[in-house]
């Protein structure tokens, strides 16, 4: 349960402010149709995590333990620096116009901007840390359902409840805290 619950919370904090919050923002505004989007959402964040997930698992078939603790310590220090730099989106990451209908559209561009994105970074690292394929996906597609759908139906109302640079820094500190963990431990 412990992969379940730091996976659920580190993405979750790590997603406020990311480029896919952004995203979901956009494409509530263009779409105003929540249900599609928030589905499209969770599908894309689910195939693009088991991937990443698979990728951390099979790392550590590859890799011997005690490197593993190194690459994984300097891994999360440097996703804690990288907590600290603001995302931004720019128009590439948002549809034209609804080719594969909002669902279709929403998994999509999900699933893209999702790519080397702060999040599938995370579960690679964290399946490679808690070698638990199933409870770390299980974790950061909460955790992303936490951080993204509430910006479906709330809007912007939703981003300006707490300041984006104090969950940044509280992001980079739990970062920052594996990270030392990891090369201690």
């Amino acid at each position: 349960m412990e992969a379940f619950f730091v996976s659920t919370g580190i993405v979750a904090l790590a997603e406020m402010g990311d480029k896919t919050q952004l995203l979901a923002l956009i494409l509530a505004a263009r779409f105003r149709q929540p249900w599609p989007i928030v589905l499209g959402i969770f599908v894309a964040t689910l195939v693009n995590h088991a991937l990443a997930g698979a990728a951390g698992a099979w790392v550590t078939t590859v890799i011997g333990p005690d490197v593993l603790r190194w690459v994984l310590g300097a891994s999360f220090i440097a996703m804690a620096v990288w907590m600290l730099i603001p995302d931004k989106i720019d128009d590439s990451d948002t549809p034209a116009k609804p080719r594969f209908g909002v669902f279709g559209t929403t998994v999509v561009a999900f699933f893209l901007a999702e790519m080397g994105d702060k999040t599938q970074i995370a579960t690679v690292m964290l399946a490679a840390q808690y070698q638990a394929y199933y409870a770390v996906i299980a974790g950061t597609t909460v955790g992303m359902m936490l951080a993204n759908a509430p910006v479906v139906w709330l809007g912007e109302r939703m981003t300006r409840l707490v300041p984006l640079r104090v969950v940044h820094v509280v992001s980079a500190l739990i970062f920052a805290g594996l990270g030392l963990w990891a090369l201690l431990g």
